[in-house]
């Protein structure tokens, strides 16, 4: 096989682009005039944000309130944020754990004791779960009649 294709062939003059369906430089004025516009926004916006910043320090500076004075050490009312998070779970289940294996009175007068959870399962296992006393079982209901499709002429 032989290679027919010349350099004459990819140089045909017959056949072109349409230079009039794209214009190029308009399209590079633009991109360029946009990011143009977009530089000045970006500026203006900095200038902006600083000029704002300023003028809020100032004024915050300056500004004090009558009914704040003094009260800088306030406690805000319960219930309040945790500060140490961490400790106070350990407690909690420090405490919970207390409950749950210790022996506690429930109510001293009325001689209710709480035992650990270990203890109440042995216990149970020991003497075993409550249980209603089997009351004698009424005898079912008779069934109502039952018809039989009838066999008459209709």
């Amino acid at each position: 096989m032989t290679n027919t294709h010349h350099d004459a062939e990819a140089d045909n003059r017959d056949v072109r682009h349409e230079e009039s369906d794209v214009n190029i430089r308009a399209i590079f004025a633009f991109a360029i005039g946009l990011f143009v516009v977009a530089l000045v926004v970006h500026i203006g916006v900095y200038f902006m944000f600083v000029l704002l910043s300023n003028r809020e320090s100032r004024a915050s500076a300056i500004r004090t309130y009558p009914l704040a004075i003094g009260q800088e050490n306030r406690v805000p009312p319960e219930p309040r944020l945790q500060t140490n998070p961490q400790q106070d779970l350990r407690d909690l289940r420090a405490a919970e754990e207390q409950i749950l294996n210790g022996y506690r009175w429930v109510d001293r007068n009325a001689g209710v004791v709480g035992i650990p959870v270990s203890e109440a399962m042995r216990l149970t296992l020991l003497r075993g779960l409550p249980s209603r006393p089997a009351a004698a079982t009424p005898a079912p209901p008779p069934a109502p009649p039952s018809r039989e499709p009838s066999t008459g002429n209709r």
